[in-house]
């Protein structure tokens, strides 16, 4: 095969030990040419490669085009599989379900494929749309564009090895193949926001989306040293943070504490980013406030963050894989699941019972080391007994018939039902950029673990 004029990210991905990788290809010119040069690469480190092309049913040509994919693929002696996103369509946000189903069926592929990585061929200037479009919507953030990886669902990275490069140049090469591409009419369809973008032209330089990236990343990793160093679990569902906090890093505390709201509270987007500054600003003196759910409280001894007792999920039944108040994945079947409530949070923290909760939620992460570290960082300080029972009180909790309740932890080795915490603002996509972070929040609060990267020794792009 003939090779590009240009560089890719291709050989930056580390397929090692992983059996297969999906390729999304719905016969567009990107994800065609996506294809090839996976083709290329995977056959030089013997791992399978497997085309799927997800069929959201919107338009009447939609089954045909998959069948092109089918046969392009059978010519070039690659596994292709078609899924549909079938059931009724929503009436209006048609590109967000379409994208959350389309997310939803390559996961399903990785999953049947026994593989953890889904390549897509969003390209350089697919990323300088979604630049324009979220600096028109004044996404800070979001100015780094969209990271060359993002962790779907906890499981599956959903890789963009072409974002350094021009469609132009996808186009030339497969027009060098004698390969075509089909043109998705929706892409020309100004009613949509991304169409209205490509229309009017975008220009941005890679120089600049690289810098960005890095940046981001960059801030990631200085949040996580803050998390690291300066934020204890101190009881279930209660952190401290150092009084110093953020030291001298004024936008990495921000960004930590924006963060940290959002998991303690379980919020789905991270904290108002000038609603934070403007808490931020004020932790020097003891007070009390509320953002995003969750409950800050400054003291002397330091800013203590949980769950505030407002707007919990009200009793529902326990089933398997409920997602409670935006906090916890729960498993088991069988009894009431609600918050523990003030009363029995009382109880039981005056029976001394939260130790073992305690121990249970931060077996699953901690290295013995970071276990006697957070211990001293315990004993060297008085945590509010008002405070434990308040975020135990926020608590998820299984009430049997007779009654009785009992707060719900991780899984452990025994039968039973739990509460695993997750990481509610990164629970649907997390993206590479902010990975550094995510571990070191998921080390606070008992979360699972994140896969590795399947980058190279790198999480940004090149310019």
């Amino acid at each position: 095969m003939a090779s590009l004029p240009f560089s890719t990210l291709l050989p930056k991905f580390d397929c090692t030990g992983r059996r297969a990788v999906i390729a999304a290809v719905s016969g567009g010119s990107d994800s065609v040419a996506l294809l090839l040069l996976a083709k290329a690469h995977l056959e030089r480190t013997g791992t399978k490669l497997v085309a799927v092309t997800i069929d959201h049913g919107l338009r009447a040509e939609s089954a045909d085009e998959a069948a092109g994919v089918a046969r392009l693929c059978a010519a070039e002696g690659i596994e292709h599989r078609t899924f549909r996103w079938t059931g009724p369509k929503p009436g209006t946000g048609i590109p967000a379900a379409a994208r959350e189903a389309r997310y939803r069926l390559l996961a399903q592929a990785a999953d049947e494929a026994d593989t953890d990585l889904v390549l897509t061929g969003h390209t350089k200037d697919d990323q300088a749309e979604t630049i324009a479009m979220r600096r028109r919507r004044g996404e800070g953030r979001g100015l780094a564009g969209m990271a060359p990886a993002t962790l779907y669902a906890g499981r599956t990275w959903i890789a963009r090895p072409l974002l350094g490069n021009r469609r132009d140049d996808l186009r030339a090469f497969l027009r060098g193949r004698g390969i075509d591409w089909i043109d998705d009419p929706t892409n020309r369809d100004t009613t949509y926001e991304r169409a209205r973008t490509r229309a009017t032209g975008v220009a941005m330089s890679g120089e600049d989306i690289a810098r960005a990236a890095r940046e981001r990343v960059a801030l990631s990793e200085r949040v996580a040293a803050l998390v690291r160093q300066r934020a204890v679990l101190v009881s279930p569902g209660l952190v401290r943070l150092a009084p110093e906090f953020a030291g001298n890093d004024k936008q990495a505390g921000i960004e930590a504490l924006r963060i940290l709201l959002a998991v303690m509270g379980g919020g789905e987007h991270l904290a108002d980013a000038g609603r934070t500054a403007a808490l931020f600003a004020g932790l020097a003196e003891p007070r009390r406030a509320t953002l995003s759910r969750c409950m800050v409280d400054v003291r002397r001894g330091g800013i203590f963050l949980h769950r505030e007792g407002r707007g919990l999920p009200a009793p529902t039944p326990l089933r398997s894989g409920t997602i409670w108040d935006g906090r916890f994945l729960v498993s088991g079947e069988g009894g009431t699941l609600e918050p523990f409530g003030p009363d029995r949070a009382r109880a039981f923290v005056a029976g001394g019972q939260t130790d073992a909760l305690e121990s249970a939620q931060m077996r699953k992460v901690e290295t013995p080391d970071m276990t006697q570290m957070r211990q001293q960082q315990r004993d060297s300080m008085q945590t509010p007994q008002s405070l434990v029972r308040a975020a135990l009180a926020a608590w998820p909790a299984m009430r049997n018939e007779a009654g009785e309740a009992v707060p719900l932890g991780p899984p452990v080795p025994r039968e039973g039902p739990s509460a695993t915490p997750l990481l509610s603002p990164w629970v649907r996509f997390l993206p590479s950029f902010d990975l550094a972070a995510a571990r070191a929040v998921a080390e606070l609060v008992g979360a699972p673990k994140m896969p590795a990267s399947p980058f190279a020794g790198h999480i940004a792009i090149e310019a």
